[in-house]
């Protein structure tokens, strides 16, 4: 089971937040390692984890809304339960994490929501966003790594080896393309607190740049105001 990964090494003065994003299939899952290794070998203390889950209730969640099984589950339904896991995550992962210091790295945060349901199933990007903000108490990230990938890509992508597809990732292309879109017009509309990058760069390019975004984000001496 993930749950969240936490390694003390030297705690720094505020926490960081930090979200990945980007369709299915776009990386981010190595890139959140990329820069969790790289951070830590710098000294700070990191927190890398993921949504839905990262607590006991958000796995078993994130199990019931992802395989395949679990008979039909409508948007409304779809959207509370990503709502409920993310409250989870944030009051007893998350806000924790940062109030100690540490640089947390999540696998997928709000942003999903406002594109996978709010977009993707049509629900209504603004009502979906209402319903996590307050799930999280307005808990938003310093900075979010937007992956942009093409659905096609994505899918080619996530079923190398065989790999299977869960619930959202076999929805057709039309499906993930609407949530390309609301992925970059979220970005598009607060762009000094994005960092866009095409997911088909190199592995390593890609990490590279985003270490160096994240180091002059630690630098900043306004970093970590929250709510």
């Amino acid at each position: 089971m993930f749950l969240c990964n936490l390694r003390s090494v030297t705690t720094q003065s505020r926490g960081i937040f930090i979200a990945f994003e980007g369709g299915d299939g776009a990386g981010k899952s190595t890139q959140a390692a990329r820069l969790a290794e790289a951070l830590e070998s710098l000294g700070h203390t990191v927190l890398r984890t993921r949504e839905p889950g990262g607590t006991p209730i958000g796995e078993k969640l994130r199990s019931l809304v992802l395989d395949h099984g679990h008979g039909t589950i409508d948007a409304r339904t779809e959207a509370l339960m990503f709502a409920a896991s993310r409250a989870a995550h944030a009051h007893q992962v998350i806000r924790p994490a940062l109030a100690e210091g540490a640089v947390v790295i999540t696998d997928r945060y709000i942003d999903s929501s406002v594109a996978y349901q709010g977009a993707g199933r049509g629900l209504g990007t603004a009502e979906v966003r209402g319903l996590n903000e307050w799930a999280t108490e307005n808990l938003e990230p310093d900075l979010t790594v937007l992956l942009d990938v093409h659905p096609e890509d994505g899918r080619e992508r996530r079923t190398a080896g065989n790999t299977g597809e869960d619930r959202l990732e076999s929805e057709p292309d039309d499906f993930h393309s609407r949530i390309r879109h609301a992925f970059l017009e979220l970005a598009a509309a607060r762009p000094a607190s994005y960092l866009v990058l095409p997911a088909n760069d190199p592995v390593e390019v890609l990490a590279g740049r985003i270490l160096e975004r994240v180091r002059l984000l630690l630098e900043s001496p306004v970093t970590g105001g929250r709510p």
